[in-house]
């Protein structure tokens, strides 16, 4: 099937398609993202003129192809390069740390990606606020299978575009439970929506804005403006301070032990601008991890039985 809209472009610097799109995907059974056995990425979006599905495909000299499909596909192929972090800017950046100056010398084509949709972004981040990463990634499986438009195009697998903010405003009480959405999490989103365009406004705002912008609505706080900044914005310098594991993954990898988010954050100083690519960095390169001991996050189960 012949794509609506394509568009192929020689990125100005190393660019890996699958380790920098690779965190706008949310679990393995994210419906609206796939991963083809040929290496192509399909990602099923809501763009300002529509919705969309694109294919992002890397050939062996570098060069990105985007296809997409259905009303948003000019918006989408036009974006793409934005998407693929094309106005990520390394020259500033000093690894410092040997390991680290390794972990970059490995990964060149490592970017942070910007989607610019700010609202499609904060749903799913709200979601993996105080629960297991499993948790949520189901919650949101579950409610894009439910609520999810069809994507459009000949997608490799069925695939859902995350619902319209005017469908997330009015989910019944049930279906959040049916997903594993307990009540305080449930209300920012659907308080979210009724302001999504609000929200989508902060892509257009300095970094100080957009999060006051964001942290404005109840039950958005901190760790979940990075969360979005780092995908919506391309923010390589978003760092999720209040995660349930950062600062100790940081800190043995960095410094041989636990770190409070205090002491992180001055361990991560010497990288101010560019704090969440180190964190990319790490979590790309092998560097030694926290061992695994001590208590861990517990399920909790919100459905109804």
């Amino acid at each position: 099937m012949i794509a609506d809209q394509r568009l192929d472009w020689q990125p100005r610097h190393p660019t890996d398609l699958h380790r920098t799109i690779g965190s706008l995907r949310r679990g393995p059974g994210d419906p609206s993202f796939h991963l083809d056995r040929d290496g192509a990425v399909w990602r099923a979006t809501r763009t300002p003129e529509g919705v969309a599905t694109v294919r992002l495909v890397q050939a062996s000299g570098g060069t990105i192809r985007a296809e997409a499909w259905g009303p948003g596909a000019g918006w989408a192929v036009a974006q793409a390069p934005e998407l693929m972090g094309d106005a990520d800017d390394t020259s500033d950046f000093d690894p410092i740390l040997d390991a680290l100056r390794d972990a970059h010398r490995r990964n060149p084509g490592l970017r942070i990606p910007r989607t610019t949709l700010v609202f499609e972004a904060l749903v799913p981040a709200v979601l993996e606020q105080k629960v297991i990463t499993l948790q949520a990634h189901e919650s949101w499986r579950r409610l894009l299978l439910r609520f999810g438009e069809v994507a459009p195009g000949p997608t490799a697998r069925p695939m859902r575009v995350p619902p319209p903010p005017a469908t997330w405003a009015v989910v019944p009480v049930w279906e959040w439970h049916r997903a594993g959405v307990d009540p305080r999490r449930a209300q920012t989103v659907a308080t979210a929506a009724r302001f999504a365009e609000r929200i989508d406004e902060a892509a257009r705002m300095s970094r100080a804005d957009a999060v006051a912008r964001l942290t404005h609505f109840p039950g958005v706080g901190e760790w979940t403006a990075a969360e979005v900044a780092q995908r919506a914005f391309g923010d390589a310098d978003a760092l999720s301070i209040g995660d349930y594991h950062l600062s100790n993954q940081v800190g043995h990898a960095l410094v041989g032990r636990d770190l409070t988010d205090d002491e992180m954050l001055e361990v991560l100083e010497p990288w101010r601008g560019h704090r969440y690519r180190v964190v990319r960095l790490l979590g790309a390169s092998g560097l030694p991890r926290r061992p695994r001991r001590g208590a861990r996050m517990p399920f909790v189960d919100h459905t109804w039985h």
